[in-house]
């Protein structure tokens, strides 16, 4: 498995995850078709930028087209509530083989390694075990339950976070 930045020609897989009732049923649903060139743009620039680093996992380094999903660091907020937040999603067809967990932990080491994010935060659903075993397993503490917004939409989530440097496991 390796990661990789995201590229122009993931919108594809950006449609998969994003726009399928499915994939969206933790995050209140799927998004609209419409704009997904445009978030696949930004995150793209943003990636060249190093303000996010947005990777798209890679089960296979002989097959660097085959897109599993993706994992993203990321700032938000303002400046005195200023947080680093990590996410993840992994399509139906690779689910369940660990790689949402690897790409994390190697989003996190890289992390680790570059120093510059601090404390990182995560914020699955309540309702959504496998990413919630994610951040247990990788050594995230349990902050409580939180609110948040979502495109639009107001998400119950669990509040969770690492500091790389320290508390990975």
């Amino acid at each position: 498995m390796l990661l990789r930045d995201v590229e122009y020609g993931d919108v594809d897989a950006y449609v998969r995850m994003r726009c399928d009732p499915a994939m969206m049923v933790e995050l209140g649903g799927p998004l609209p078709r419409e704009g997904m060139e445009a978030k696949v743009q930004r995150d793209v620039q943003r990636a060249a930028a190093g303000t996010d680093w947005t990777k798209v996992i890679v089960p296979d380094e002989a097959e660097p087209g085959v897109v599993a999903g993706t994992v993203t660091l990321w700032p938000h907020g303002a400046d005195a509530e200023r947080i680093s937040e990590i996410g993840w999603m992994v399509l139906p067809e690779f689910q369940g083989r660990g790689l949402g967990k690897h790409g994390v932990r190697m989003l996190l080491e890289l992390a680790r390694d570059d120093g510059q994010w601090g404390l990182i935060h995560a914020f699955p659903a309540t309702t959504n075990a496998p990413s919630n075993g994610i951040c247990r397993s990788l050594g995230f503490r349990f902050l409580g339950e939180q609110d948040v917004p979502f495109a639009g939409r107001v998400l119950r989530t669990n509040h969770w976070a690492i500091d790389p440097r320290t508390d990975l496991i």
